[in-house]
């Protein structure tokens, strides 16, 4: 059977602050997806949150990039929009920067990850979503998963895994994308993977069959809206198993929290604490950046779960770390390497800053 899983994203009002998600703003989602499912536009669905941003998990037989399928979850945002509204959460509707839906939600604030695939005997599928950090956060974990046989064992000893996989990467400024084939061109790879501000790995493909085998959201927020309205808090859809790295393979990238950029005003560097979704509620400082994992096995289009991946005492130590980065992070105040560099604070209050003091540089 041939099937589209669909998960897009979009920030629609923080309770409180930016911290979480006010449960009346999921239960108008969830009438909706529900409505739509009655219809017969979505086979499955289901509603969660990650921090403050509202997470739509669909399945649908309509392929990528369909236009309904993309209303559905634009006039969704819109409805939560309005309840949070009411509740006078905070930045309702920060994510969505346009008032009119164009046919498509990429390019008008929310995070979208789709995948087309003919589901095999058993799919499983891992969904991960981020809060408080931006698109590149998934570059070293899909490296690690598809391209780093100390992570990935089954890169050696899975004769199904052994060719290796394909990586497309996006320039986010430039809108271009490139193709690497690992493990040959691991090293030209990491020259622009090791850059996740500027470059994004938006699928990953197996080498010998050349299906899917995961894919992310690439949009950036403030590319798209000339000015800071908050971080991409991305999302990523892996498929596991068979021919595609196992489920510990997959979630082990993140028994190390990763530094990421994002955290207060979007603005900082930090530690990505993998949380159980009850624990994505980022406070302190407005963080650490959070990442969750939703674990489904698909049974003709019908999401079987979730599972709560990281709800799992394994990753203690994970998240113990991440505390202790986030206070040597944090020691260091408005001082780069905690807040970003200059060249990406240039959607912050940096240029007009920049531009009322230029009279006052002289030469050297």
């Amino acid at each position: 059977m041939q099937v589209t899983l669909s998960v897009i994203k979009a920030d629609v009002g923080g309770f409180v602050g930016h911290s979480s998600s006010h449960p009346e703003v999921l239960d108008k989602a969830r009438k909706s997806m529900d409505k739509a499912k009655k219809q017969g536009m979505l086979i499955d669905y289901h509603v969660t949150r990650c921090g403050d941003d509202l997470q739509l998990i669909m399945t649908h037989e309509m392929g990528e990039n369909n236009g309904a399928i993309h209303k559905l979850a634009w006039d969704t945002f819109l409805e939560c929009t309005e309840v949070a509204k009411r509740l006078k959460l905070h930045g309702a509707g920060q994510d969505l920067l346009s008032d009119a839906f164009s046919g498509n939600v990429k390019g008008m604030g929310p995070g979208v990850a789709e995948m087309q695939f003919e589901e095999r005997e058993a799919e499983t599928i891992i969904i991960f979503m981020a809060d408080k950090t931006s698109s590149g956060a998934w570059n070293l974990p899909l490296y690690k998963m598809f391209a780093d046989p100390f992570n990935t064992i089954g890169l050696v000893i899975a004769s199904n895994m052994h060719k290796g996989f394909s990586f497309e990467v996006h320039d986010v400024k430039g809108h271009k994308k490139i193709v690497f084939h690992a493990p040959e061109e691991i090293y030209d790879m990491l020259v622009f993977m090791g850059a996740p501000s500027h470059y994004a790995v938006k699928a990953v493909y197996h080498r010998e069959t050349g299906e899917i085998a995961a894919v992310s959201s690439t949009e950036r927020l403030s590319l798209i809206a000339g000015r800071y309205v908050g971080k991409d808090d991305p999302v990523c859809v892996v498929r596991s198993q068979g021919q595609f790295p196992a489920v510990g393979e997959i979630l082990e990238p993140f028994t190390m929290p990763t530094l990421v950029e994002g955290w207060m005003r979007g603005s900082h560097h930090g530690p990505l604490m993998p949380v159980a979704v009850e624990q994505s509620n980022p406070s302190r400082f407005d963080g650490p950046p959070r990442v969750i994992s939703l674990g489904f096995q698909i049974a003709n289009g019908m999401l079987v779960g979730p599972r709560d991946m990281f709800d799992d005492p394994s990753f203690d130590d994970a998240r113990h770390l991440a505390n202790q980065a986030a206070e040597y992070m944090r020691r260091h105040g408005p001082f780069e390497p905690h807040r970003l560099p200059l060249e990406e604070m240039e959607y912050t209050t940096m240029p007009q800053v920049m531009k009322k003091l230029e009279v006052r540089f002289t030469d050297l």
